[in-house]
């Protein structure tokens, strides 16, 4: 009998362990005192200030995404405060926030695995069952990685955008994303993993992106205007591959191009830019600045006005004209790119994505282009025209003896724009983009006209062209991109917008 009670206690003992609930995993904040202030008061107060001081934006729309800066509140929390201040009054059950990783590197996107984040203003819990049904893959993982406090070091900046989240929403569950890499690939699978997940949903998303660092005033504002113009045109291919090659700048540009093909999916068509500014705005220092932005991606039933048709003068494509043949033949003969001191038209100086396409007899002789607006295109055209003459790998390189043959057509590119039906695609008006994985294929928007393609074929010779199978363009992985081009060739023809 003793032994069958000692077998029953020590039974009934092992239950109440495994009944009682671990002990809560919650990251602390780490910044509180330094990008904010670590009195719970007094960052209400701040706060609050900030909503109250900005001015209602005229957005009416359902607001499914917002970017937001992520610097200390003395520099960036006016400007973030536009983005907040659309929130107050409505009922938001779940954030997502996405954030870049400053202080460790790994490559996914991870997930949080903890039961909560704190700040000064309180613990809000994670959604850990969203969490868990999010994550899934090697590219977007339930992980601690970046999320983490080691000793003083700990990541800022899904931190800084919690207590503007209290004090606009007060209650809500929170899922906390640091990518550990901004790929274009990995942006995409955690992207199209929200919004397969947050359809019908009651969340807003967050993407947490400073935008340029440490240049002079002026310099900074140029170059952040080229980030949040590719934003409002919706160019989140083009935006990625110059934020990759450092040609374009913002720290959370994975997690803006995250949050824009998630939102795109969830139905959004407008980026709205609410309030731009730079850390020199703040302190007059002006020497070296950082750039903040706060923009709102929406719902609405109108689609978004088109942009103005980028044109140039007669004048203008005779001298773009005269460029690419004085720069093909300087690479021909040479083997060395021309000299060329930018014009001072505006339109030359706009950083446009171009073709060069090179024919000899009527047939081609080489086609090389930068799909993405790069460099301001007198320069693109410098490059393109030297490139397709002695680069493109279809061909052996122009000879001299062959210059004098050559025929000069030259495309000029509108950004890029995601498409999800192929009966979009008109055949004569755009050029595609055939993009899975790290493969890409391009056809300018002459091609099938000149080859008498219908659209099947037409979307078929892309995705060969990206060195896919025929079908590719059926495939959940693949992305589907249009464009227009101002086409014009060397003997005057008329441009041609297709």
């Amino acid at each position: 009998m003793k032994r069958r009670f000692l077998l029953c206690a020590v039974v009934a003992f092992a239950a109440g362990c495994s009944l009682a609930a671990p002990p809560p995993n919650v990251r602390h904040a780490a910044v509180a005192g330094s990008f904010y202030p670590a009195d719970p008061k007094e960052l209400a107060r701040m706060v609050d200030d900030f909503l109250s001081r900005a001015p209602a934006a005229a957005v009416t729309e359902p607001v499914v995404a917002l970017v937001s800066p992520h610097a200390g509140y003395a520099y960036s929390g006016a400007v973030a405060a536009h983005g907040y201040a659309l929130l107050k009054g409505k009922k938001i059950q779940r954030v997502v926030v996405i954030a870049p990783s400053h202080v460790d590197a790994f490559p996914f996107a991870a997930v949080y695995d903890g039961d909560a984040y704190e700040t000064p203003l309180g613990a809000i819990p994670v959604d850990r069952a969203f969490c868990a049904k999010l994550a899934g893959g090697s590219l977007v993982r339930l992980s601690s990685r970046g999320h983490v406090v080691s000793g003083e070091r700990g990541e800022h900046a899904i931190e800084v955008q919690l207590p503007f989240l209290q004090r606009a929403l007060g209650q809500f569950q929170l899922v906390p994303i640091v990518m550990g890499d901004q790929s274009y690939e990995i942006s995409r699978a955690l992207g199209v993993a929200l919004a397969s997940r947050l359809q019908g949903t009651d969340t807003l998303i967050v993407a947490s992106s400073d935008l340029s660092h440490f240049h002079p005033y002026n310099d900074a504002v140029t170059l952040d205007r080229k980030t949040l113009r590719a934003i409002q045109e919706w160019d989140y291919l083009s935006m990625s591959q110059n934020f990759e090659s450092r040609v374009w700048e913002a720290c959370g540009g994975g997690p803006i191009v995250a949050a824009m093909i998630a939102s795109e999916r969830l139905g959004a068509n407008q980026a709205r830019l609410l309030k731009y500014a730079n850390s020199g705005d703040v302190t007059s220092d002006r020497s070296a600045v950082v750039g903040y932005g706060s923009l709102a991606f929406v719902k609405s039933p109108k689609p978004a006005a088109a942009a103005q048709p980028f044109s140039l003068t007669e004048a203008e494509k005779q001298e773009l004209m005269r460029l690419a043949r004085r720069s093909t033949e300087t690479a021909v003969r040479d083997r060395k790119l021309a000299d060329y001191t930018p014009a001072q038209s505006d339109s030359f100086a706009q950083e446009r994505g171009a073709f060069v396409t090179l024919k000899e007899k009527g047939k081609l002789r080489g086609c090389i282009g930068y799909v993405s607006p790069l460099k301001p295109l007198g320069i693109t055209v410098r490059d393109v025209a030297a490139f397709a003459a002695v680069n493109d790998h279809r061909f052996p390189p122009v000879t001299p003896a062959e210059l004098g043959s050559l025929e000069y057509e030259i495309s000029v590119l509108s950004p890029l724009r995601r498409i999800f039906d192929v009966k979009q695609i008109q055949v004569g008006l755009h050029g595609l983009v055939i993009k899975q994985g790290d493969s890409l294929g391009l056809l300018l928007p002459q091609v099938p006209v000149e080859q008498g393609w219908d659209r099947m074929t037409f979307l078929r010779e892309a995705c060969q062209k990206a060195g896919l199978p025929p079908e590719a363009w059926q495939d959940p992985g693949t992305d589907i991109f249009v464009f227009t081009a101002l086409v014009f060739g060397e003997h005057g023809a008329t441009a041609k917008k297709r």
